[in-house]
């Protein structure tokens, strides 16, 4: 007879592959609903009745270990990665890596119990160009030191475009690679780089911890899953300003208010200090959202700031109000805003107009490029 807890192992696996065989980007356990996937950013249920209480909690706890579990009743919270299956006929390829598939998984609880919201983790990193990036950012990225920020709201792949940068890096150089993450999203090959991939809670205490030791490892470039404190801004800040290559992520929607936030977490009395550092490493930002393909997918749209010398003048003078026009008028240097980026995703065919005017900032300017006005 088939124990209970492999009974429910198997359970979230078939709804794993489910997912995976929809091209599903995330998978929703929670209690008293069915299972719900999220396809090109729309809600789906999976046929079948809704899960009760008690079975979503067995289901969540079979996948999870001892620590986890304790983790999970202290915290009420957890997030961790999650490595299942064997590929199955008809799953999508992007999904597969030796018969394996990976999941970001966060759990919670609410009002209804135990819940869980599943991140599905493509094994093959997209390159920049097919997410689609501009030339400006590869460039960007192959700079030896300097902090790039990958800003955006939640789900909006900013993930995705590290494990890009990475894996260019990869390609074509050899580097001495650390990540710091929590989870472990994208496992990278390693072709030419050496990469060491540290996850929060597993391999080290937090992100502070990890960021002082990785520093006494020899690294070329180092990526941080998200600057979340101002301590780790600060050792970002310093790891960025002692030769270092710095990647990391922050949730911020453009990159004006990017610039803003960095300076901001620092007492008032450091922030001139601050803006002086910030000007010098920053290499570039990032902002981005996901819009949907014509063909169907999701693209990303990028609003890109490059650390020239005007741009860092800006930052160090605290005019960063001034940045969106100078992004907007710094197309020679690589730079555009989102509204820019959006209208070269039209112009390529890659997005709808509908969806052009529905995801812009500026209709009236859109209209005026449209038209021959810009």
């Amino acid at each position: 007879m088939e124990k209970k807890e492999e009974k429910y192992v198997k359970k979230i696996d078939e709804l794993l592959k489910y997912a995976a065989a929809y091209g599903a980007s995330d998978l929703h356990i929670t209690a008293n609903n069915p299972p719900i996937i999220r396809v090109n950013g729309e809600l789906k249920r999976i046929p079948g009745p809704p899960l009760k209480k008690e079975d979503t909690k067995e289901i969540i706890y079979s996948i999870l270990n001892k620590e986890q579990i304790e983790t999970l009743e202290k915290k009420r919270e957890l997030d961790f990665s999650y490595t299942w299956g064997e590929a199955t006929e008809g799953m999508r390829l992007e999904y597969v890596s030796k018969d394996r598939i990976r999941a970001r998984v966060n759990v919670f609880l609410d009002m209804n119990g135990i819940g869980a919201a599943f991140r599905i983790i493509p094994a093959r990193i997209r390159t920049l160009e097919e997410l689609p990036a501009p030339p400006i950012v590869a460039e960007l990225v192959r700079k030896k030191r300097g902090l790039i920020l990958v800003t955006g709201p939640t789900g909006c792949g900013k993930s995705t475009t590290l494990a890009s940068m990475i894996d260019l890096l990869d390609r074509e150089k050899a580097l001495r690679i650390i990540t710091i993450e929590d989870p472990i999203e994208y496992v990278f090959k390693g072709r030419n780089c050496l990469i060491s991939q540290r996850e929060i809670g597993v391999h080290s205490r937090s992100f502070v911890s990890a960021l002082r030791a990785c520093l006494r490892e020899d690294p070329d470039v180092i990526l941080i899953g998200e600057m979340r404190d101002l301590e780790t801004i600060s050792l970002a800040l310093t790891a960025a300003e002692t030769g270092h290559l710095v990647l990391s992520t922050l949730h911020t929607n453009n990159v004006a208010e990017t610039v803003d936030r960095v300076i901001d977490v620092f007492p008032a009395e450091q922030q001139n200090f601050i803006r002086h550092i910030f000007a010098n490493v920053i290499v570039g930002i990032i902002s981005q959202i996901l819009v949907p393909r014509k063909e169907g997918g999701r693209a990303a749209a990028m609003e890109i700031l490059v650390g020239t010398p005007a741009i860092k003048n800006l930052i160090r003078e605290n005019k960063s109000y001034q940045i969106p026009s100078l992004v907007q008028t710094g197309t020679e240097f690589g730079m555009q805003t989102l509204d820019q980026s959006l209208i070269k995703l039209y112009q390529q065919g890659i997005i709808t107009r509908e969806t052009l005017f529905e995801y812009c900032n500026d209709e009236k300017f859109v209209r005026s490029v449209l038209s021959g006005g810009f």
